[in-house]
């Protein structure tokens, strides 16, 4: 059994928790938050600060769900305590710091994971198995809009894009992009168009290319919740998959694709440093949007 430390109890830790409470590989033993009324009634050593939660050991590796602005710190002290760190995407906030993160973890021949939940969905899944017997794909669309009030609950850090790393390009962007990369594979950025109110950014069109082109479009502004794929193919045919169909309640569909991150991450840990994910791709597509835009 993998002993879990989580840093972070915000509105994305809940999923966490129900995943490592029903896992087969790893139970939960510590948790830390700076606010100290989240810390409680989880029943393992819980801490204030993510060194304190190193420094007293009893962990075999380490979740990060703490604000954006942290990941790439909590992770390289995670890492240079020889410990795998699942990091809530986006790795870091800069592609030098996801770059700094990354050569230590492979001095330290431990896993680096970046948890992409949108790749586990059942529904972006089938989809995918739908495509392997199917003409090529001509041309791919995902769609990630949502308003983000309506989404980050007491985590207002969201909209500060000092910490959230500039808006939904830098939140929401890695998911979209690595739905690109599950379905298109290696994926450089062809065109950006960015739209800030207030200095962070509210709306993206991203136009990147894989094996076909594809077309990313972000939004924070949107009325409700859109979150989908679809695929015109070489022959015409268009298929499609909500991401958030057949899911019930507010954020449904992400139960049961945090097992999926966990899953994965427990095979992370196994790879060590020989471990490969599109974490540090999103997070260099990412950048070069901001150095076109002038962010």
């Amino acid at each position: 059994m993998i002993r879990l430390g989580v840093v972070g109890l915000g509105v994305i830790s809940r999923f966490y928790l129900a995943a490592i409470a029903s896992s087969p590989r790893f139970a939960l033993a510590a948790v830390c938050d700076l606010d100290e009324r989240a810390l409680t009634d989880h029943g393992v050593p819980a801490f204030r600060s993510h060194e304190a939660m190193l420094d007293a050991g009893g962990i075999d590796a380490v979740v990060v769900t703490a604000p954006n602005d942290v990941h790439a710190r909590v992770a390289m002290d995670a890492v240079e305590h020889g410990l795998p760190v699942c990091v809530e995407k986006p790795l870091a906030t800069s592609l030098r710091d996801g770059l700094a993160v990354a050569e230590a973890a492979r001095r330290r021949d431990v896993a680096l994971f970046t948890a992409f939940h949108r790749r586990y969905n059942a529904n972006v899944l089938a989809l995918r198995d739908k495509l392997a017997g199917a003409a090529p794909v001509a041309e791919l669309t995902v769609r990630y809009l949502e308003r983000i009030e309506e989404h980050v609950g007491a985590d207002r850090w969201y909209l500060d894009p000092a910490r959230s790393g500039g808006g939904c390009v830098a939140d929401n962007g890695p998911n979209a992009l690595d739905l690109v990369r599950l379905f298109l594979g290696e994926v450089t950025l062809e065109s950006a168009r960015v739209t800030r109110v207030d200095g962070i950014d509210r709306q993206a069109v991203l136009h990147v290319r894989g094996s076909a082109p594809a077309v990313v479009d972000l939004d924070w502004s949107h009325p409700g919740e859109t979150k989908d794929v679809t695929a015109r193919l070489a022959d015409g045919t268009v298929l499609r998959a909500d991401v958030l169909a057949g899911f019930d309640g507010f954020k449904g569909s992400l139960w049961h694709e945090y097992d999926g991150v966990l899953r994965d991450f427990a095979a992370a840990v196994t790879a060590g440093s020989g471990w490969r994910d599109g974490g540090l791709a999103a997070l260099d597509l990412v950048d070069e949007v901001y150095r076109r835009e002038g962010a």
